[in-house]
């Protein structure tokens, strides 16, 4: 499908809005005030540069703060996210299937700068393992996928459903089910059973901070800090992990596995309170005593260019110009580590 109509969302150009008010006098460390300042700046550059090269090419595009989208994206025919991972994973809970989605780090982390800060703060800046590019190469991807030498690739994302309704919101990268206070245990129980009918042979009862599922681009995120595994980029299967089990005994060895597709997990509430916190804080539901909770990989997959697809396209297509005179080859892209917040 050719590409021509564009919406690039953006991050909020000014992310510190405190540093506008009083807010800046109570940061003692001249080098934290320069820090923020910095990536105000960056930030802006960034946004400023996207706009400039997206104005040289034979598309249509209108920019969008992330703060004002409230309604599903169509009538585009590709998603520009502008900021980091959040900022993507907030667009993607108004994407479908149908839409590809291009993200642009525009503050990438300085190793230099981290290690020179480190015993005053941390430094890191944003988190960009969802996105395919940066300033320094967002002509070139953008390029590439305007001429059609690239497609992106299909990543899985998590279906709920509520005592038996569905919820519109899929998690990209995980889903938490907990007591809405951090600190109160969380009463549940679960059990994999296969959309066959069949389930398995054991329930799971649990004690604990809450249940966390994740997707194979959420194993990288909340799930590996967590102890968990990191997952193929393709996988359709699902992740889950009981935080902090109270006395699990026998059953100690069934709060941390994998479902596959063909299979999903009903869980069954018994706190008072609880609420579904999807992709970390970007969509909430509350649960309450009695309510039961069905977790699939059944919900639409999300269309996202990665740069491991982009770098090894071009490394292909360096090595096959100089016998096919300039044949591009087309792939699917594979697998890059992904990791929460912007």
């Amino acid at each position: 499908m050719a590409i021509r109509k564009l919406l690039l969302l953006l991050k909020p150009i000014d992310p510190y809005p405190f540093l506008q008010t009083e807010g800046a006098s109570l940061i003692k460390n001249p080098q934290v005030l320069q820090y923020l300042e910095s990536r105000c700046k960056v930030h802006k550059n960034a946004i400023k540069f996207c706009q400039e090269i997206l104005s040289k090419k034979p598309v249509e595009w209108k920019p969008i703060s992330r703060n004002d989208l409230s309604h599903p994206i169509r009538d585009v025919d590709m998603v520009i996210t502008v900021g980091g991972d959040g900022t993507l994973l907030h667009a993607s809970h108004f994407i479908d299937d149908s839409v590809p989605v291009l993200g642009v780090n525009s503050d990438p982390t300085q190793a230099h700068e981290v290690e020179e800060l480190s015993d005053q703060f941390d430094a890191s800046r944003s988190t960009g393992h969802l996105c395919a590019a940066t300033v320094e190469n967002f002509e070139q991807v953008l390029d590439d996928i305007l001429f059609g030498r690239v497609v992106p690739a299909k990543v899985s994302r998590i279906s709920l459903k509520l005592n038996s309704e569905t919820l519109l919101s899929h998690a990209l990268n995980d889903i938490l089910i907990a007591h809405p206070c951090p600190a109160a245990v969380s009463r549940f129980s679960f059990k994999i059973k296969n959309k066959d009918g069949a389930s398995s042979p054991k329930t799971v009862n649990c004690r604990s901070s809450g249940l966390r599922i994740c997707t194979a681009a959420g194993s990288t995120a909340a799930m590996q800090s967590a102890g968990g595994f990191v997952m193929p980029m393709l996988s359709r299967d699902l992740q889950f992990m009981v935080r902090e089990p109270i006395s699990p005994g026998s059953t100690a060895s069934l709060m941390h596995s994998t479902f596959k597709p063909d299979q999903f997990m009903d869980v069954n509430w018994y706190s008072d309170h609880g609420t579904i916190y999807i992709d970390g804080c970007q969509v909430q539901h509350s649960v309450q005593l009695g309510d039961t909770i069905e977790i699939s990989s059944d919900a639409p997959v999300l269309n996202v260019f990665l740069s491991h697809g982009i770098s090894q396209i071009r490394s292909r297509s360096e090595s096959s110009s100089s016998t096919r005179n300039h044949t591009w080859i087309h792939i699917i892209f594979i697998m890059k580590d992904f990791s929460e917040n912007a």
